[in-house]
């Protein structure tokens, strides 16, 4: 199972680095609570999905080499953290930005920490 989460997430990361790079503007005004943080950076959006499209390839490699999925996700999760220190200085409201926070970046990131770390115990069944 933790394979299958490190794709899906890796895959996902992908597309939201190629959303993030090819219709930028559109990302911007589209996530929730995006606009919150700023005016449009075409520079920092797109450096950002660069980031996402590292570690997306990196949780897939990931799958074959566990030492890279532990990198590949280390982004996400201190992002992750963020996200919560952000959420809490916003009162800590249930609303449309604190789900989009919880199911694109919460979630994904320690998902992708946990199925990340089940890969060493197959380092010592393969004889790595």
């Amino acid at each position: 199972m933790h394979k299958l989460l490190l794709l899906i997430i890796g895959t996902i990361y992908i597309i939201n680095s190629l959303v993030m790079w090819f219709t930028p503007i559109w990302w911007y005004e589209t996530v929730p609570g995006i606009t919150m943080m700023g005016p449009f950076n075409l520079h920092f959006v797109r450096d950002i999905g660069l980031v996402y499209l590292i570690s997306g390839i990196g949780l897939i490699y990931g799958i074959r080499v566990p030492q890279v999925a532990i990198f590949a996700c280390l982004w996400p999760a201190l992002h992750a953290l963020f996200h919560a220190w952000i959420f809490i200085q916003r009162g800590m409201p249930v609303d449309v930005i604190a789900a989009t926070n919880l199911f694109l970046i919460q979630l994904p990131a320690w998902l992708s920490v946990w199925a990340a770390i089940q890969r060493f115990p197959a380092l010592q069944k393969e004889g790595r």
